[in-house]
């Protein structure tokens, strides 16, 4: 008896110690990193890689994952009687929340146009085909759409350094042909 106690608290320790397994076949990004482009370059870099699993994630941990069955806990918990909505303010948590509004903000920031190929591939990971066709794109515009797309969300993120502006907040030169110190006369005559 002593010794199937130890062999089990050696495998719970053991287990805490170990990083849950994710199953990469299943996500159409993780195919896509281990794909080359014709020069050899993986088709997504690790921070776009890594900004599609975080907006994954944070949508898995907002609870925003489409149900496929039916949801027992208002049964389980004697919540939500007859009279109204089911009692389900003691089930969202804070994190549920904080996920939610961080799926919210990283959309916003890439915009509407890319944000419903993130949601496609990334949240629901449908396969590119099946985002092109539903979105009415041509066939195979779809991996340069959603690695524009993952590229905007690695840098709300912060995985990316922001793009260079193009005013740069310095002074913007003015040119004209006149020489160094030629001003226009003003007629006061047609003002």
């Amino acid at each position: 008896m002593q010794v199937r106690s130890s062999r089990a608290r050696s495998v719970s320790q053991s287990a805490e110690h170990q990083a849950p397994e994710r199953n990469l076949a299943e996500s159409p990004l993780a195919w896509l990193a281990r794909r080359k482009d014709k020069d050899g370059q993986p088709m997504l870099t690790d921070a776009e890689f890594d900004a599609g699993e975080k907006l994954r994630a944070d949508f898995w941990f907002a609870q925003m994952t489409p149900r496929v069955t039916t949801n027992w806990s208002s049964f389980l918990s004697g919540g939500g009687g007859t009279r109204g909505a089911p009692d389900i303010g003691p089930d969202i948590r804070d994190s549920v929340i904080a996920a939610h509004e961080r799926v919210k903000r990283a959309l916003a920031a890439v915009g509407p146009d890319l944000a419903g190929v993130l949601i496609d591939v990334c949240c629901h990971l449908k396969g590119l085909e099946a985002s092109e066709k539903a979105s009415g794109w041509p066939q195979r515009s779809g991996k340069i759409i959603l690695q524009i797309a993952l590229r905007q969300l690695a840098r709300h993120y912060g995985m990316l350094p922001p793009p260079p502006e193009a005013n740069d907040h310095r002074p913007v030169r003015v040119r004209h042909w006149g020489a160094s110190d030629y001003r226009p006369a003003i007629d006061p005559d047609q003002v």
